[in-house]
């Protein structure tokens, strides 16, 4: 194998491992193995690129446009094989989400809860990222001479992939050691096998003594040392970037979710509204319902005294929505389903679901709208859109319904160890009634039937509506105080459901109200209409190694007080009402104060500026940056090589450094000039080649002036370079501009070898 050809597989080599670090590192982020498929693809594509490129020696245009090539012929089979024909020949589909994607799919990736589906377009990061990386890396791998540089593109790569990854990462540490250990062998391996590095050339030794054979020697230690010193660097920084949890810092902390659901009232408020007014009225309709399923509105966690609602407190926070996608709730396990939504005169921007959600699909005019502004939460299986409920939306839900296990194999299961948020105005005395209730149940799963029993047994129903007795809506402080403190307790599923949440409370029972609905007793499955008169909320707790359990403490509708009450239950001590209790009947306000709400967030832009844009935009630039990062600090290289020239402390090698840097601009402009050539020699290649007959007398006057007897004067340095610009401006005016840009941005000049400063053979 030939020396080049060993260079060649080295950096080959050596490139795609380091660019396999971080592709591997993407694993947490993606649900199943897509992204190896999108990633070392990419390093295929871009690393092919790079090196016929290099070997046909084109410049940064022609790479440039063979890479957006290269993403929008195979981005359809490596990032998006479901919109592409046959999973390989991409679509017009397949190019509409490549080009969006290219902006849009940062965002999308950080706020989605990982691990995100392959199927979303969420493969576009990987494939983008590493084939741009791949493409840079290689390039100056095997274009410059010092491969060190082409440990920039590669790093900001590692780094671009641990900001948009997950806070614990795979193998942290193995990542920075594999990346600084391929690094340190490579740049070890290519300073050790460069011919021009590895001896004295004869040249300079003909022409030197042995101080410059020892100083050349020096200079390569030196430079081997600085190398390895770099690999090294960068070996540290990549593993203090991917440090534990403790001290790492992703994007996907920092992105605030474009979604916030407490700038909405809670939807138990409106439940007697919908009793009263929509009892005859077609909320919705669903199909494909078990006879024991249960459609979930809202699932709410929190109490302030006055409402209960979402929290953003807890684990599983029951506020912490994010944008659908198509394998939600992955660890459900349970019956599977599929249902079909047709909503008719629910609104309001909470989205009825049933059991664990795995996706939904949107039908109809608005459904592109609807999708776009959907979130769901994995905790609570709840879903709300922003766009709004209105007739004729329809959607089809893929779910799961758990099995709901019976108090047998609850016997010997633990309340789970759930962190609940913190509950306040919950009124005096129900510590000690929850205590009374209990009793001397001695298991979880009795203590929590013991509480529904109670309620359940104890209690009346009533909507408080005409002709029923006595029941003031609402469930804030006041109210439930009027609750339990009366001769009876009466009440409908609103009251029952949060008195049960607030007892267990005082337990420290993991408890949560659910609002939604479900077929009453001896109804079946199948069809089923949602109306104000079938709306229900209950309980859930959490019992450990099973989930959440529902329970239903309201009494049945037909137990009904013996007598009619028309006046209010006397209330306990009034020293304990506080806060002042609420307006009663919000049932009507909720949907007004949420589209006020909604206006008013839509028109403050401070929320949005910071998720929606500064962070998109952020990274965009970041990502350019990283693409013209080499190519500016090629343009510095070049203009410090040339002020090192015009500024030598010798007139001779100022004269010397004119003409090097006439023919390095001939060079780039691809005059076919060798290394090592003589000054008369490289003259006649730049004359003939770029149509410039005085190139041949400035070579006879850097000679004379070189070799000539005495120095120089500093008048002769400056008309001599004044002729080179000169020679410079013409031979870059008779090219096009293409070939000018090309010429700026060449490596052609950077990669020749010079003979030693004196330039005679």
């Amino acid at each position: 194998m030939s020396p080049a050809t060993r260079r060649l597989v080295l950096d080959l080599v050596a490139v795609v491992l380091l660019l396999a670090v971080p592709v591997l590192g993407f694993g947490p982020s993606f649900d199943g193995a897509g992204h190896l498929l999108a990633g070392f693809g990419a390093i295929v594509l871009g690393v092919g690129i790079a090196w016929l490129c290099a070997r046909r020696r084109w410049g940064v245009l022609p790479t440039a446009g063979l890479t957006v090539a290269a993403y929008f012929l195979f981005g359809g089979a490596l990032a998006l094989p479901h919109t592409a024909l046959f999973g390989v020949i991409p679509t017009l589909d397949t190019w509409t989400q490549l080009a969006l994607g290219a902006v849009q799919s940062w965002k999308r990736l950080l706020t989605t809860v990982a691990p995100v589906s392959p199927g979303d377009g969420h493969l576009i990061v990987p494939f983008l990222l590493t084939l741009v990386a791949a493409v840079l890396t290689a390039s100056l791998a095997l274009r410059l001479r010092q491969a060190g540089w082409a440990l920039i593109p590669v790093t900001a790569f590692l780094i671009g992939q641990i900001l948009l990854g997950m806070t614990e990462p795979a193998v942290p540490l193995l990542q920075g050691i594999v990346f600084a250990v391929v690094a340190a062998v490579w740049l070890a391996l290519r300073q050790a096998w460069d011919p021009g590095r590895a001896a004295v050339r004869i040249e300079a030794t003909a022409v030197s003594d042995a101080a410059t054979v020892r100083h050349s020697r020096v200079r390569r230690l030196v430079s081997g040392a600085a190398v390895v010193a770099v690999a090294v660097g960068v070996g540290v920084a990549t593993a203090a970037v991917a440090s534990p949890p403790s001290t790492r810092y992703v994007l996907r902390d920092i992105v605030i979710p474009p979604f916030d659901v407490k700038q909405y009232a809670s939807p138990l408020q409106a439940f007697r509204g919908l009793v009263r007014d929509d009892a005859e009225t077609p909320l919705f309709t669903v199909e494909g319902l078990p006879e024991d399923g249960r459609i979930r509105l809202a699932t709410m966690d929190a109490y302030n005294g006055m409402v209960v609602n979402v929290s953003d407190e807890g684990a599983g926070s029951s506020s912490s929505f994010t944008p659908l996608r198509s394998n939600m709730s992955p660890d459900a396990e349970g019956t599977r389903a599929q249902l079909r939504f047709e909503i008719d005169e629910l609104g309001g921007v909470w989205l009825p679901d049933a059991g664990a959600v795995r996706s939904i699909e949107f039908s109809g005019d608005r459904a592109d709208d609807l999708r776009r502004t959907a979130h769901y939460n994995d905790a609570t299986g709840t879903a709300a859109v922003t766009a709004g409920l209105a007739p004729g939306v329809t959607y089809t839900v893929d779910t799961v319904f758990p099995f709901v296990p019976s108090d047998e194999a609850l016997a010997d299961a633990e309340f789970a160890p759930v962190k609940m948020p913190q509950q306040d105005g919950i009124p005096e005395g129900l510590s000690q009634l929850a205590t009374d209730a209990v009793g001397d149940a001695d298991t979880p799963i009795k203590q929590a039937r013991a509480l529904q029993t109670w309620l359940a047994t104890d209690g009346y129903f009533s909507h408080g509506l005409e002709d029923d007795p006595y029941s003031p809506s609402g469930h804030g402080a006041a109210r439930i105080m009027s609750f339990f403190g009366g001769d009876e307790i009466i009440g409908d599923d609103e009251q029952y459901a949060v008195a049960m949440a607030l007892l267990s409370s005082q337990l420290g029972i993991p408890a949560r109200v659910v609002m939604g609905w479900h077929p009453d007793e001896g109804e079946a499955g199948g069809e089923f209409v949602a109306t104000g008169d079938n709306v229900h909320a209950w309980v859930e707790i959490a019992f450990d190694g099973f989930g959440w359990v529902p329970f239903d403490p309201t009494p049945d509708e037909d137990n009904e007080p013996n007598e009619q009450t028309t006046t209010p239950r006397a209330n306990p001590k009034p020293q304990v009402l506080q806060p002042p209790p609420p307006a009663q009947e919000p049932a009507e306000l909720p949907p007004a104060i949420a589209n006020d709400r909604d206006q008013e967030e839509e028109d403050d832009a401070g929320f949005d500026w910071i998720g929606a844009i500064l962070i998109p935009a952020g990274i965009g630039i970041g990502i350019l940056a990283v693409l013209f990062a080499p190519f500016v600090i090629m343009g510095a290289i070049k203009t410090a090589r040339r002020t090192k020239r015009r500024n030598a402390e010798r007139r001779a090698d100022r004269i010397s450094g004119g003409w090097d840097e006439l023919v390095d601009r001939a060079v780039d402009l691809n005059a076919p000039v060798a290394s090592g050539a003589t000054r008369t020699e490289s003259a006649a290649v730049v004359a003939t080649t770029m149509a410039r007959p005085e190139v041949t007398d400035l070579a006879g006057s850097a000679d004379a002036r070189v070799f000539g007897p005495g120095e120089p004067t500093d008048a002769d340095v400056e008309a001599f370079w004044d002729e080179v610009d000169a020679i410079v401006v013409g031979m870059s005016g008779q090219v096009s501009v293409w070939r000018r840009l090309r010429a700026r941005l060449s490596l052609r000049s950077l990669r020749r070898r010079r003979m030693p400063r004196g330039g005679a053979a």
